[in-house]
């Protein structure tokens, strides 16, 4: 359905969005539902591969996800590329170049993905209009930044196994909670080198410690990603444990 939509040039609607349906995430208010229909200017379809927003770039808009899956990532001179998270439904990206004019990473689109598209000029006027809108920029802001400490702390003090072990826990529990994954659809979309990208190891090694969570019947392999067979195993592996579920908001 959200292939054919895009296909056709279909807008959802604020009334319509697929993330108020979802009990994950916090009701909006009559006026904040109003503020923000207004505040949205239109919807963004990337392709798998689209690159959304560049390190360095003026961008005039800000985005947030309604459907697919994302990555924010750096690049040094020579090409080397860190992954620093990844994005789903309900995170809404380009903030960073809103608040300090110039964004300081790039966004690529891992899956055929659906923004909603805002105006960064217009970005203020929910501060002064709308407080509880306000804390919500400040929660997502703040929920980002705790998800770095522990990517931070993932690859500075876990073993290569316990990092990638938490890596795909966090990644199921994410698509888990936001209706990406179920528990028949149970497979990231990502490959090798993504993760080697993102734990900071050779292909070599990502792979080897890989293959240590398959044959421990953790994870599967496939043409297109990986699939997720033991969440709570691999959340054993790494130490690593969700917490406890609460309401977040989204704009």
């Amino acid at each position: 359905m959200a292939a054919e939509r895009r296909k056709n040039g279909i807008h959802t609607a604020c009334l319509d969005c697929p993330l108020r349906k979802n009990e994950h995430f916090r009701e909006f208010t009559a006026p904040e539902l109003e503020f923000v229909r207004r505040f949205r200017k239109g919807e963004f379809h990337a392709d798998a591969g689209t690159t959304i927003l560049v390190e360095g770039s003026h961008s005039a808009h800000l985005y947030t996800v309604l459907e697919g899956w994302g990555f924010r990532y750096k690049i040094l001179e020579d090409g080397r590329r860190q992954i620093l998270n990844y994005i789903v439904p309900g995170d809404m990206i380009g903030l960073q170049g809103a608040v300090f004019d110039e964004m300081a990473h790039s966004v690529e689109a891992l899956t055929p993905m659906t923004l909603c598209v805002f105006e960064r000029e217009h970005l203020f006027s929910l501060f002064q209009k709308h407080a509880g809108l306000g804390y919500d920029l400040t929660w997502i802001a703040s929920r980002e930044e705790s998800i770095l400490d522990e990517h931070l702390l993932s690859v500075g003090r876990r073993t290569a196994l316990e990092r990638a072990a938490y890596l795909l826990a966090f990644l199921f529990d994410r698509g888990k909670a936001v209706g990406l994954l179920s528990g028949n659809r149970r497979q990231l979309p990502l490959t090798q080198a993504h993760i080697a990208d993102t734990l900071g190891l050779s292909i070599v090694h990502t792979n080897k410690t890989l293959r240590k969570l398959a044959a421990k019947n953790l994870v599967r392999w496939l043409d297109r990603g990986c699939e997720v067979l033991n969440a709570e195993g691999l959340q054993d592996i790494a130490d690593w444990h969700p917490g406890a579920i609460v309401k977040r908001p989204f704009i």
